[in-house]
């Protein structure tokens, strides 16, 4: 039972090809590399006893991605491969578009060229834009405030469009909120390129002493400690939800949208809080002016995701603020450390 793995040496697709395995699948990974490493592949082989399979190639390459289908003929793909960056997609939004939306449409030529109807599809909550209520349904009105948002709405659109002209064809858009931690071995975690966009892994280099602080936007927002609210969930909990809404909704056809997150908001300074008591050690923090186009808070209402496909997040913030601290003490420059750039 081959999947194709689209990103799959990347943050997220690479804790999914654990899960995958675990739950007896056998993931094709598929990466241009981009934004990842190639000894991820390693580290999955420890983890899991197998080396997977691998195809360094690009979406955007229709020729890759026929022989990719015709020599292993996956029954279902799981898409990771996009650029994720907000603030870089506000600089760079052709980039985006090319290779979120333009690189999702060739994979879904190439899927009904193959006879291949199964697709899970890497979403985000970004396609909420300003939450208009919280928690955040999946019945919240679609937008976004930045490119990158777009193109997660505008591949969301291409799927339900696919959908409704081709009967048979399922996609199920699994919407992320805040993922962080890595896995609980050390071996592979969050490795970002430059200055991380995420949270977790700046607060994560500040702890073991590669940045001077953890930049705070904001101490005036309508939150309990005035910081942004965000839902973290775990990237194991994560991976696993993907898995089990492949395994509940493999045999139906139809576009599917689900929140993944753990349902509650954690603020900034608790986050930072929470890594502090990992690390055993206080981590510095200043405050700084908010950011344009931050949000006050969000988080998800994920009873969709527990009603249709049986899953809830197992794990709290304590729980990944451990799991990455033990990764960041592993490799404290990540798996390539001439990528290291401060």
């Amino acid at each position: 039972m081959r999947i194709l793995v689209t990103g799959g040496l990347g943050y997220i697709g690479s804790h999914c090809c654990i899960a995958l395995h675990q739950a007896g699948f056998s993931p094709v990974i598929y990466d241009n590399l981009c934004n990842s490493s190639s000894r991820v592949l390693d580290q999955l082989e420890k983890i899991c006893g197998q080396r997977f399979d691998f195809i360094e190639a690009d979406l955007l390459d229709p020729v890759a991605l026929q022989q990719a289908f015709a020599q292993y003929q996956p029954e279902a793909v799981f898409h990771f491969a996009a650029l994720k960056a907000v603030g870089e997609s506000v600089q760079q939004p052709l980039r985006y578009y090319q290779n979120n939306v333009a690189g999702t449409l060739n994979l879904l030529q190439q899927m009904q060229q193959a006879g291949c109807q199964r697709l899970i599809f890497s979403s985000s909550a970004t396609v909420y834009g300003n939450p208009q209520f919280l928690p955040l349904t999946e019945q919240h009105p679609l937008g976004a405030t930045n490119p990158y948002g777009w193109t997660k709405v505008m591949a969301e659109q291409m799927l339900q469009d696919l959908c409704h002209a081709q009967p048979g064809f399922l996609a199920i858009a699994l919407r992320y909120f805040n993922p962080a931690g890595a896995h609980p071995s050390g071996l592979i975690g969050e490795d970002p390129r430059g200055i991380p966009n995420n949270l977790m892994p700046y607060v994560a280099q500040t702890a073991v002493g590669r940045r001077p602080f953890v930049s705070v936007y904001g101490q005036d927002y309508p939150t309990p400690d005035g910081t942004g609210v965000r839902d973290y969930i775990h990237v194991m909990d994560l991976a696993e939800g993907h898995v089990a809404a492949y395994q509940q909704l493999r045999s139906q056809s139809g576009f599917h949208a689900f929140n993944l997150g753990t349902g509650q908001g954690d603020s900034v300074l608790q986050l930072i809080a929470a890594f502090s008591a990992a690390a055993g050690r206080e981590i510095p923090y200043q405050f700084s002016a908010r950011r344009p186009g931050d949000i006050a808070a969000s988080y998800a209402d994920a009873g969709k995701a527990l009603q249709q496909l049986g899953w809830r997040t197992r794990y709290d913030l304590g729980r990944m603020a451990e799991d990455s601290w033990r990764w960041q003490t592993q490799y404290p420059h990540g798996l390539e450390p001439s990528h290291d750039s401060i």
